[in-house]
């Protein structure tokens, strides 16, 4: 999971990309970059590096960016430690000029990357991206229209499996855009004043004044020609699988995707669960309702509204540690979620607390909460989860690949609650979760072990 920014037509179009990424940095920590189509020298400019936004892109290097098109991108790794070379933005620049930037991953990655090798292709990175700029450039080099365009990216539809939402630049032609045939991974296209901005989150197009236009379907293609006429088409007509836990977890409660604001969604994930927690057997009876701070407060806050019970900040947050989650290494999460959280005593001492939180994935996070609130004088913790169990590995861009690194796999809620020496824990289940976010056509591989396309057997 990864964020993408791209800006078509404005005189500053590296800055706008730039800010953009830096309203979708919680989607991704580890590396940052900018390429920029400078058209005056007829090259790309590319400027990336590990950390942060602000750290991997200096003013100086913003400045080195000219041109009226980018495109940007904020990593966070699904393949373990980060590499130099897998860094986004990718180029190839050999008979079609092409950069691009993705967030998903394929999850037929190895047998694209065998049969690319077959061909004689050195690849440079271990990026599925690399893979996506391959296929698209061989189709181009012979199509330099619309419909070339739609039967190149339709063929590589037909090649990639996998979620992905991809932004390219083509040379001078303009910049384009597709999303899988499921749409797993959000795309939002937004408009202002001739120029256009794509973006993983309606909320990086509302800050830099673009009008939110909409979401790219599953299986689209647009592309806003050199002469910046927007041409858009549905290039596959598949069951849309919206990645849910972008609403759970991943998306910016500011954000909206597919009609419904993130916000919403999960105060209204809160209200369900609150119904659960109410008919529960066997917990304590809870004193203060508080959330793990940031993405659970508006179903904290929800859920103490139902029950009308007190609804207290306990944990307090190290703005300057990364979101544990997204963190790649067991060690490096354990070491992040002591860092992270404080406890405000004085609201815990002697209390039954009610622990909300967005989802339990590997328990590392939810286990040491668990003690430092009772360290802190808890008298019990009963903890709730927005999401269902997570129970099978995601292979489309989610950093759980493996089953057995989920606290849930192969475990009963009892066992999963003795793994993390709470009081009680209550799941939400999967028709909460349907109707929370108001969508029947949601992605629950996870959940379910149902994947929409097929894994490689060594996957």
């Amino acid at each position: 999971m990864c964020g993408v920014v791209g800006i078509w037509g404005s005189p500053k179009a590296s800055l706008d990309v730039f800010q953009g990424l830096l309203l979708l940095q919680h989607r991704g920590q580890d590396a940052a970059g900018i390429i920029a189509d400078d058209s005056d020298s007829g090259r790309f400019r590319l400027r990336k590096a590990m950390g942060q936004v602000s750290e991997a892109i200096s003013a100086q290097a913003l400045s080195e960016l000219p041109g009226t098109s980018a495109l940007g991108h904020t990593r966070y790794s699904t393949i373990g430690d980060v590499k130099t070379d897998d860094i986004q933005p990718l180029a190839l620049t050999a008979n079609v000029s092409l950069a691009g930037v993705h967030n998903g991953n394929l999850s037929n990655a190895n047998q694209l990357r065998n049969s690319l090798r077959s061909q004689g292709r050195f690849l440079m990175t271990d990026n599925d991206l690399e893979l996506l700029l391959h296929l698209v450039a061989d189709g181009l080099q012979q199509n330099d229209s619309f419909e070339g365009l739609c039967q190149v990216v339709t063929r590589t539809m037909e090649q990639a499996e996998g979620g992905y939402a991809c932004v390219m630049l083509w040379g001078a032609r303009g910049m384009f855009a597709f999303k899988d045939p499921h749409g797993l991974r959000p795309l939002c296209l937004g408009k202002k004043d001739g120029a256009y901005a794509l973006a993983s989150e309606s909320s990086a197009l509302s800050f830099l004044g673009y009008t939110d236009q909409r979401e790219l379907e599953a299986g689209e293609l647009v592309w806003i020609d050199e002469t910046g006429k927007l041409h858009s088409k549905k290039l596959k007509d598949v069951n849309k699988k919206s990645c849910f836990f972008e609403w759970v977890y991943f998306a910016g409660a500011e954000s909206r995707m597919d009609h419904m604001g993130v916000y919403e969604a999960r105060l209204r994930l809160g209200i369900a669960l609150a119904k659960k927690i109410q008919a529960a057997k066997g917990i304590p009876e809870i004193d203060v309702v508080a959330p793990v701070p940031d993405t659970s407060r508006p179903a904290a806050a929800a859920i103490a509204e139902e029950l009308r019970l007190p609804y207290r900040e306990v944990l307090l947050k190290n703005r300057y540690v990364q979101r544990s989650f997204i963190m790649n290494g067991q060690e490096k999460r354990k070491q992040a979620v002591g860092l992270k959280f404080s406890v405000v005593e004085e609201q815990v001492r002697g209390k039954n607390v009610l622990l909300v939180d967005d989802s339990i994935v590997r328990g590392t996070t939810s286990r040491r909460l668990v003690e430092l609130l009772k360290s802190h004088g808890a008298k019990s913790v009963v903890f709730a989860s927005t999401c269902p169990p997570i129970t099978h590995p995601c292979h489309y861009g989610i950093d759980f690949p493996t089953g057995k690194e989920l606290i849930a796999h192969g475990r009963s809620i009892e066992a999963v609650k003795s793994e993390l020496e709470c009081d009680g824990l209550i799941y939400a289940d999967l028709s909460d979760l349907s109707s929370g976010i108001g969508s029947d056509n949601l992605c629950l591989a996870c959940l379910s072990g149902d994947y929409p396309y097929a894994i490689e057997a060594q996957a």
